[in-house]
């Protein structure tokens, strides 16, 4: 068990972690059982609601509401009088952060994993509300839990709310975990879920939690500091593990499989020769230099996404970079430009992504010695 700073207690039970008040407290949820803003709850929790490691999430009743009142109820607390977001994220992967400025202390407590539901704000939905329909939890839950040891008026709390979202975000963009729905970076998940509270005892009453404000501060550096070491325990998303051309290029739908298929075009007599080149090809993979080309290429596809960049610039800048890349691995260009200059596709972006697949597979012809 640990004590809060605010002097609430941690309980960890099956596959939930509990936080039970010891005095008045102000809630913001985003939970589907007293969800919004309340000020008398006597609990909140995390559910992992996984029926195993691996396995997927199963409901004990036909809607996800009932699921956790029935959830809340096992663990000895009042379904009129608690909270809870639900997650696929492993309890045990858990992190907590504490900041803290004088009497000022704010604790992030945070589930997170996003390798299979990773989204982008604006992503095409994957569902549409039906009353009644049962919920589906997908494996990859951001789950934020927020303490601040001080008194926030409900609009201050409200705030804190947006300044906690903007943290997760910036968390995610600096990993450049892709969305796994569009070429976006991700900036969470679909089903991502927060509380943050506050204590109505405290003397210390703070009128903003926005970006300026030494909260605002503390609340960005929990959040950002959990939100990637939950993200780094639940499923190894690390900033060792994105420096990967393969990484950084998935959500463009670039990955050793295409440069195969493509390799295989140039060279069919090599079928049965994959494993092989996937020995070669990994060998390049984490590259720093390599990996730093690749992402400023993919940087100008994006800011062509974006409409800042024109796509004669993009397309004059991208080809620059191809270049590079051919003399750093030390093979011919003049092939890679004459394929670039053929229009093959009306897509822009997919004319951009196939023209780096061919570049590698060239490279691999040109160097992979058995």
């Amino acid at each position: 068990m640990k004590i809060l700073d605010t002097g609430d207690k941690i309980y960890k039970y099956n596959k939930n972690v509990i936080i039970k008040f010891v005095g008045e407290r102000a809630v913001l949820s985003t939970g589907v059982i007293n969800g919004g803003y309340s000020e008398n709850l006597t609990s909140i929790f995390n559910h992992d609601a996984k029926t195993a490691p691996g396995m997927g999430c199963q409901l004990k009743a036909p809607t996800y509401k009932e699921h956790m009142e029935i959830i809340s109820q096992e663990m000895g607390l009042d379904p009129k009088y608690t909270t809870g977001i639900g997650t696929a994220a492993d309890m045990e992967n858990m992190c907590i952060v504490v900041e803290k400025f004088r009497d000022l202390s704010v604790t992030a407590l945070v589930t997170a994993g996003i390798e299979t539901n990773g989204g982008r704000v604006g992503d095409e939905a994957s569902y549409t509300e039906d009353n009644g329909k049962i919920e589906k939890l997908d494996h990859g839950t951001i789950n934020i839990i927020v303490s601040v040891n001080a008194n926030l008026p409900p609009r201050t709390l409200t705030r804190a709310l947006v300044t906690i979202t903007e943290a997760k975000t910036a968390a995610i963009q600096e990993l450049l975990e892709g969305s796994k729905y569009s070429h976006g970076i991700a900036t969470g998940s679909g089903t991502d879920g927060t509380i943050v509270y506050a204590n109505l005892e405290s003397k210390n009453i703070y009128s903003d939690a926005g970006k300026h404000s030494k909260l605002g501060e503390l609340l960005g550096k929990t959040v950002k500091r959990a939100v990637k070491e939950a993200l780094a325990k639940q499923s190894g998303l690390t900033p060792q593990r994105q420096k990967s051309i393969f990484r950084r290029f998935k959500r463009y739908g670039l990955n050793v499989e295409k440069i195969w298929d493509k390799y295989i075009e140039i060279k069919p007599e090599k079928l049965n020769k994959k494993l092989e080149y996937i020995e070669f090809i990994e060998k390049i993979e984490k590259d720093e230099k390599l990996v730093a080309l690749t992402s400023l290429y993919i940087h100008l596809m994006d800011q062509f996404d974006w409409e800042l960049l024109s796509q004669k610039i993009v397309e004059e800048e991208c080809l620059n970079i191809l270049k590079q890349i051919t003399n750093l691995l030390e093979f011919d260009f003049k092939e890679i430009e004459n394929k670039y200059i053929e229009k093959e596709n009306k897509d822009f972006l997919k004319h951009l992504t196939d023209k780096f697949i061919f570049m590698l597979a060239k490279f691999v012809e040109a160097k992979w010695r058995e």
